[in-house]
């Protein structure tokens, strides 16, 4: 038998004369670029395929909002077009719009804005579709509260949603008080109670009534119709308990 000796004798250790490993190459991935978190951050940037930023050791994509889309500004909204004072071209836009959905006169002007015509322009062919009865804000206001009517809202919850569809508010305010002359909120208000009643049947008198009280808010209907609302559905159950 060999004794450890002759062993090491026969076999020396060489050892390095730093004492330190030499460093591993880094590893590369199949484009040739670097495996290590920092140096692909930098091989992405360079390769120009998107902008990254970095968290720790990982890079996460930074992404861009779309021109037009949510989070982009006005000015990124506007289109930019040769043809922005062009009519022809606004009517075809604007009649666009039209076969889509119904709209008021502002609201089309907004959107032809948008899409870059100027406002002379807009207003010429406004007032043009208004004359051939393409675009008529009252018709649209009546349709508009028939609407909101069938939705069980009250006098303001529709002023505003007629006021954000672009509608002038003294044409709101007329048609609006024309429906209540006709007592249209009243029975609006009515139904919603109905509704409520049914669905809060069995509890308490109290939580009936800050139901009822909750949902005609939101739709904007008048505290006091409210009150003679809860009296004339809720009045029995208070009665019972």
């Amino acid at each position: 038998m060999i004794s450890a000796e002759d062993f090491l004798t026969s076999n020396p250790i060489r050892l390095p004369e730093t004492g330190e490993p030499e460093p591993a190459a880094p590893a590369q991935d199949r484009d040739g670029g670097s495996t290590d978190p920092g140096n692909r951050l930098d091989n992405l940037e360079e390769r120009g395929r998107t902008r990254f930023k970095r968290k720790g050791r990982r890079a996460y994509p930074v992404h861009q909002p779309k021109a037009g889309g949510f989070g982009a500004s006005d000015m990124a909204a506007r289109e930019v077009r040769p043809d922005a004072d062009s009519v022809d071209a606004c009517r075809e836009a604007a009649l666009t719009l039209l076969d889509a959905a119904a709209r008021s006169s502002g609201t089309l002007a907004q959107r032809l804005s948008n899409k870059g015509f100027t406002g002379p322009t807009i207003e010429q062919v406004i007032t043009r579709l208004t004359q051939l009865g393409l675009l008529d804000d009252r018709r649209y206001a009546q349709d508009l509260l028939r609407s909101c009517l069938h939705r069980t809202m009250g006098e303001r919850g529709t002023l505003n949603e007629m006021t954000r569809k672009g509608l002038e508010r003294s044409l709101s305010e007329e048609v609006i008080a024309r429906a209540a002359e006709e007592g249209l909120f009243v029975d609006s208000a009515y139904e919603l109670g109905r509704k409520v009643a049914k669905r809060t049947e069995g509890l308490d008198p109290e939580v009936r009534r800050r139901r009822l009280w909750g949902a005609g808010s939101r739709k904007g209907h008048n505290p006091s119709l409210l009150t003679q609302v809860a009296n004339d559905l809720l009045a029995d159950s208070d009665t019972d308990v």
